[in-house]
């Protein structure tokens, strides 16, 4: 039977060295490092494009391209070449990734904003309690007030909470050796901003 104008063209297979991608993959899972590069080199493009799609962001594109591509290298052996496409397989991978990365950036801004609606109006009150003198009491709060907010929050959580490190680490979402860095940091540039007020 004659072909009609009307026959979708089948999906060009890609193919590195002669070999298609699927083929690729299955050597990745065994280990082959150059079929890699060939996995790599064919569908990088399009993990990125996907990412780009979802996130509207490059940078955090890129890192889930990168991500995404690492998990290739170590999960290949889960592909299955009888249930789909290498493409449509790294692709599943890309998008379950950039939706996650989403989600991520919009639950951190989400804390934040309860942290900060949590803390507003609050700051004064918390630090006045304790300082006795009005003066002591005003430049104390001009330096908290200055300090950035990733140096003011989780020195608030830590002093005027009672949360440890640890805590205001779990709080934040944020590594502990970070809020650790940034209290410390916080501190030093409280009593800098105090001591250069007296």
């Amino acid at each position: 039977m004659p072909s009609t104008a009307h026959e979708e063209e089948p999906e060009p297979v890609f193919e590195h060295d002669g070999q298609s991608v699927e083929a690729l993959l299955v050597r990745v899972a065994e280990g082959d490092k150059s079929a890699f590069t060939g996995v790599y080199e064919a569908l990088v493009r399009s993990v990125m494009g996907l990412a780009c799609r979802i996130l509207h962001d490059a940078a955090q594109a890129e890192e889930v391209t990168q991500d995404v591509m690492v998990e290739v290298w170590r999960t290949a052996d889960r592909f299955r070449p009888e249930r789909g496409s290498a493409k449509g397989w790294v692709l599943t991978l890309a998008h379950r990734r950039a939706v996650d990365r989403v989600r991520h950036v919009q639950a951190s801004a989400q804390r934040e904003r309860r942290f900060g609606a949590m803390i507003s109006g609050r700051e004064h009150d918390e630090v006045a309690e304790t300082v006795e003198d009005d003066d002591e009491r005003r430049r104390a709060q001009e330096c908290l007030d200055r300090l950035a907010r990733m140096y003011r929050i989780p020195l608030l959580l830590a002093y005027y909470r009672g949360l440890t490190y640890l805590e205001v680490a779990e709080t934040l979402s944020a590594p502990a050796g970070t809020i650790k860095s940034r209290m410390r940091t916080g501190l030093r540039l409280l009593r800098d901003c105090l001591e250069a007020r007296t």
